[in-house]
């Protein structure tokens, strides 16, 4: 096996002025307000094509899980009050 030889320097393949400039802070707006990235499945993906769906769907699964949460405490409060 070679070893790899390890350095800061780019590959001769790619060319410092190809990369474009950087722009500093770019996300940085979008980081402080909290935003998540998360990387789904390639089946999830297929099914939620924009982010929107994906919130949406999210959103309606909280809400069942709330409601459905809230008539099982409301039925354990009703069977301790008996």
């Amino acid at each position: 096996m070679k070893k790899v030889k390890e350095s800061d320097e780019l590959r001769p393949e790619y060319r410092r002025e190809d990369l474009g400039q950087g722009i500093r802070g770019k996300y940085f707006e979008a980081y402080q307000k909290g935003t998540n990235l998360v990387l789904l499945s390639p089946d999830v993906a297929k099914v939620f094509t924009t982010e929107e769906a994906v919130n949406e769907a999210l959103r309606s699964l909280i809400k069942v899980a709330q409601k459905s949460a809230g008539l099982t405490n409301h039925y354990l409060k009703a069977k301790r009050v008996k």
